[in-house]
């Protein structure tokens, strides 16, 4: 599960939000301790009208990091428990660039009650020491621009880089700044978050906060592949092959006469069993364990370790991507 979205900054003053396809807007707020984007209230209204789901960011100006916060803070505080909030870490010849983004994650989180995000280069990521940003539940927002040179469109499956610094994972990954989509005539930066609404709204959440309830799951169709009926070919040879029975294979398939079958017909087959499965991914939130995962999914941590090359059960982090089956 996954969503689509852009960032935007006063660069792209006067975009119509109407009509580009994007599922979140992030949007940047403020700068230092001396700017504020004077198009971001104008984008966040607008976006929150359609039902986007938001974020706002600071840019990370390099001075004191608690100022900062603290501006940033004042600036956004009718967005609290309505936006993700997030740092834009830049500054690549600050040695104490890990130590100075803590500070100001600390600070925001102890303001806001939300716990911010840090946004950050690829190479970021692996140049400077973040253990205790990414051990603190801070999660990462990449930046890697794989096909760099190249305008495309949203790419929810753009390859993350293999390394990724402490966390082992992304809960954003922006994928290109040379994005092109309906709406709008220019580039755009373009990113995929990993999660649905509901994850988007955890994030965003005050601690403490009262979650709404869930509504009652809608019914989903089973998933089915296809299979295209070879010589020596019986119903119930396929049933057992995918580990379901000749009754629900007549059923699915309209077949009075299970006997009936021939070569080159098409036939849909449920996915539940034995059968191709497509993979899901889990993103980790505070206060998962491996194990509390794998009873969550019905499976063992030790499968979970192997699917996803983890040495350590202990050693998970807050936006980390799982793979479950």
């Amino acid at each position: 599960m996954s969503m689509n979205g852009i960032d935007i900054s006063r660069w792209q003053a006067g975009i119509n939000l109407a009509a580009v396809p994007c599922e979140f807007v992030v949007i940047k707020a403020t700068e230092g301790t001396t700017y504020v984007n004077p198009y971001c209230d104008q984008h966040f209204r607008q976006a929150a009208e359609l039902g986007k789901k938001l974020g706002v960011y600071h840019f990370a100006g390099g001075g004191n990091a608690a100022a900062e916060a603290e501006y940033f803070v004042r600036n956004i505080r009718g967005y609290i428990g309505k936006a993700i909030l997030v740092l834009d870490f830049e500054i690549q010849n600050m040695e104490n660039g890990a130590i100075w983004s803590k500070q100001w994650l600390d600070r925001v989180y102890e303001l806001t009650r939300v716990k911010p995000l840090i946004y950050m280069s690829n190479y970021m990521a692996n140049h400077l020491d973040w253990n205790a940003v990414a051990s603190a539940g801070y999660p990462m927002w990449n930046a890697y621009y794989y096909a760099y040179g190249t305008p495309m469109g949203y790419n929810p499956d753009a390859p993350l880089p293999q390394k990724l610094g402490p966390w082992g994972g992304a809960l954003l990954y922006q994928y290109t700044s040379e994005g092109r989509l309906p709406g709008y005539n220019g580039y755009l930066d373009l990113d995929v978050f990993y999660g649905d609404s509901g994850d988007w709204d955890r994030y965003a959440r005050e601690e403490g906060s009262v979650e709404p309830p869930l509504p009652d799951p809608v019914p989903q169709p089973q998933p089915t592949i296809t299979y295209r009926i070879k010589r020596g070919d019986t119903l119930s040879k396929i049933a057992v092959r995918y580990g379901t029975t000749v009754a629900v294979l007549a059923q699915l398939n309209g077949i009075a006469n299970p006997n009936r079958i021939y070569v080159g017909q098409v036939i849909r087959i449920p996915v539940d069993s034995s059968g191709p499965v497509q993979p899901t991914y889990y993103v980790v939130k505070r206060g998962d364990t491996l194990s509390g995962i794998a009873a969550r999914f019905g499976t063992t941590y030790q499968r979970l370790m192997q699917l996803n090359g983890i040495r350590n059960p202990n050693l998970i982090y807050v936006g980390q991507r799982l793979r479950i089956n």
